[in-house]
């Protein structure tokens, strides 16, 4: 399903038919279709906010290694306020029980610098946080 098409469906307060699309979980969060949308809409943010809902709603409705990432990469920018490599690959494989998929791979990344193995947190990681549990709030709002 296109994401307009997904968009429509939120607009029309069809949020659970959208919820149960699978587009939600194939958007990259480039936020291209956001910086070129015509109408000012923030496809990308709708996108997040529906796959956060779905997880809410329905955790295992979600492939397990979408889950995972998805997981995996949000409590790194909780944790962080960025996403270091190192601790988002290995949360991902332990959520998602990938072990060895591209384990071969990893040395060579750390190598060319690629990976770095401590996290570096940025400045504002409380504010960071501090949206995060805004989100979380809202996010109960709007299922009442």
């Amino acid at each position: 399903m296109p994401v307009n098409q997904v968009i429509r469906l939120v607009q029309m307060g069809q949020g659970d038919v959208a919820l149960e699309s699978e587009s939600i979980w194939l958007c990259l969060g480039c936020e291209t279709c956001t910086a070129r949308c015509p109408r000012e809409v923030d496809p990308a943010g709708v996108m997040d906010a529906l796959r956060e809902l779905s997880v809410q709603k329905n955790p295992a409705k979600a492939a397990r290694k979408i889950r995972a990432f998805h997981q995996a990469f949000l409590d790194q920018v909780k944790a962080f306020g960025r996403v270091p490599e190192f601790t988002l690959i290995g949360e991902y494989k332990m959520r998602s029980g990938s072990f060895f998929q591209d384990v071969l791979t990893a040395p060579t990344m750390a190598k060319k610098g690629k990976i770095k193995l401590k996290p570096q947190k940025v400045d504002g990681v409380k504010e960071v946080r501090r949206i995060f549990k805004k989100c979380m709030e809202a996010s109960k709002e709007w299922e009442k």
